[in-house]
């Protein structure tokens, strides 16, 4: 019997995608690599919110070698969780390796985000949960990834939030939507609810820590 392989979620040429159903149920897996194209079938991501202790927020610019969305401003990190690794531990080590930061406290905030999304003929179809992590210190350092993240700035949320809102910061289409539901959480990120676990996909319920906070 051949041993059985272990994929390094943190190996571009390696990574897997969860496929799901439109209800959110695991229906398989596909290459991160080469699941990105016209007609982009639906897959697990999701998207994070990173605030120092002055309460801004980090935003990224893509890197321009990126498949999907080159160049382009948006939220502080997104991924994929692996098969089997709950969105928790998927997000930090996004943190880890694609921005060089620990986080301090991680909160679920949209279970149930999803969109759609298309640049220059390349789809982005996601169901992606949106949560909220805190750094220690004051616009701390950022160490990206070049291979991820092209540029990066700390931005009050009071700031940036109006700003996308009114379409005069351009960013991402997730992003852009995203801010738009948390800024209808509240005008303070801090007080935001946070979301009960069991109101995550189904193919994410089963591996995740269950409170919403971690």
């Amino acid at each position: 019997m051949q041993p059985t392989r272990t994929v390094d979620p943190t190996d571009p040429s390696e990574e897997l995608v969860v496929l799901v159903s439109p209800d959110g149920r695991a229906i398989g897996t596909a290459p991160k690599a080469t699941v990105h194209h016209a007609d982009t079938p639906l897959h697990l991501a999701f998207s994070v919110y990173l605030f120092d202790d002055a309460g801004s927020l980090l935003v990224t610019q893509r890197a321009l070698g990126k498949a999907t969305f080159p160049g382009v401003w948006t939220n502080s990190a997104c991924g994929h969780p692996a098969p089997g690794e709950p969105v928790e531990d998927a997000v930090r080590r996004r943190a880890r390796d694609e921005l060089g930061l620990e986080l301090h406290g991680l909160r679920l905030v949209l279970p149930r985000f999803s969109y759609r999304a298309e640049m220059d003929g390349v789809v982005e179809l996601e169901l992606c949960p949106v949560l909220v992590g805190r750094v220690a210190g004051v616009a701390p350092r950022v160490d990206p990834d070049p291979s991820e993240v092209e540029g990066a700035a700390w931005l009050p949320w009071d700031e940036l939030a109006p700003d996308v809102l009114a379409g005069t910061r351009v960013v991402s289409t997730w992003c852009r939507e995203q801010v738009t539901e948390l800024a209808a959480l509240g005008p303070d990120p801090a007080a935001w609810p946070t979301a009960d676990s069991a109101d995550l996909p189904p193919a994410m319920t089963s591996h995740s820590s269950g409170s919403g906070v971690s």
